[in-house]
């Protein structure tokens, strides 16, 4: 009988991010399919009794917390042992976590204290004969492998967008204390404040709706003859504040700095969609001015809804990479586009 543990850790209000609820759906699914296992629920936070309470109606068997002020940040000492405590008083076979940022700097760390293996951006489950299989993506998301593992305690990281949030009711849930004691020198690392970009000036969005994708015809000379790159940067910066979509870029448009040709400022590498940069997962995308080339196209596998602009009719979006595509200028698109946001 495998003892699943569903650990996560609150954000900043207290409440689980919708990763976790993600993830928290992945493991409903791992007890559904494993016959005759227990799920127990294991928090980290300030103060976790709000989370515990956003899930009370999961059907867990119980929920066990580490509190307290020494666990309201992200801070690798401190979480380390917090998971490896959790995963101790449960007794878990199984442990299935959120892939977030604080949880896969620590969750290494514990599974080395638990003696555990560890299986981290995890893409889907599986069972075959009533064995639980994972899926995860190798080599820029361009081979997929399907694995299990007969060792335990076996830790598991769920990416983000994998699977639907879990939605139930809210209830009251009994949260048992796990003391975890903290020494001075683990307290050392200090989160002293945020440092965040404007909401209008932030281009990167993973919870929005809409990808737009900028590819390097934008920097182009145009039918005039001329390039128009302050023009570009301005249809495409106004329909990231009027859509409130997140921005993407083909590598050859990130490229050009270094190359001394014209570039967007609002552009970076972190806006690198591709083989070479992230593999988003927005319901809808919309590329412009890019020739859909393989590398560029990995990167939009898990878009549900892809469609395209661009002048060559022939090019690789038109190729079953795109579910549309527009024949046009994308200047001219983009700012009818936006004129008909900005009217409602």
């Amino acid at each position: 009988m495998e003892k699943i543990l569903f650990l996560a850790h609150t954000d900043s209000n207290g409440q689980l991010p919708k990763v976790a609820l993600e993830t928290l759906n992945a493991a409903l699914q791992i007890k559904q399919g494993l016959a005759g296992s227990t799920l127990t629920i294991g928090l980290v936070g300030e103060n976790v009794q709000a989370a515990a309470d956003q899930i009370a109606s999961c059907g867990m068997e119980k929920a066990l917390g580490v509190s307290g002020a020494d666990f309201g940040m992200s801070r690798y000492a401190t979480d380390v042992k917090a998971a490896a405590a959790l995963g101790t008083a449960s007794g878990a076979t199984i442990i299935i976590a959120p892939a977030t940022s604080r949880f896969s700097r620590a969750l290494p760390g514990a599974a080395f204290r638990l003696k555990a293996t560890i299986d981290t951006h995890v893409s889907g489950i599986q069972f075959t004969e009533g064995v639980l299989q994972i899926q995860r993506w190798y080599y820029r998301q361009r081979m997929m492998a399907t694995l299990t593992r007969v060792a335990r305690p076996w830790i598991i990281a769920i990416d983000s967008g994998v699977f639907p949030p879990w939605q139930g009711t809210k209830g009251s849930a009994k949260v048992e204390a796990v003391s975890v004691a903290v020494a001075d020198q683990e307290k050392r690392t200090k989160m002293t404040g945020i440092e965040a970009p404007s909401a209008d000036a932030q281009t990167i969005r993973p919870e929005a709706q809409i990808l737009l994708v900028a590819g390097a015809g934008w920097t182009k000379k145009q039918t005039d003859g001329q390039i128009h790159a302050k023009e570009a940067e301005k249809h495409i910066l106004d329909f990231l504040k009027l859509a409130k979509a997140s921005l993407g870029s083909s590598k050859s448009l990130v490229d050009q700095g270094s190359e001394g040709e014209a570039v967007l400022t609002c552009m970076s590498h972190l806006n690198q969609v591709g083989q070479t940069g992230s593999t988003p997962r927005h319901p809808k995308g919309l590329s412009t001015c890019c020739h859909g080339e393989e590398p560029h196209v990995v990167g939009w596998r898990f878009i549900n809804e892809r469609r395209a602009i661009n002048t060559d009719a022939s090019c690789g979006w038109a190729q079953g990479k795109a579910d549309v595509l527009y024949v046009a200028d994308a200047f001219a698109v983009m700012s009818k586009v936006n004129e008909l946001l900005a009217k409602g």
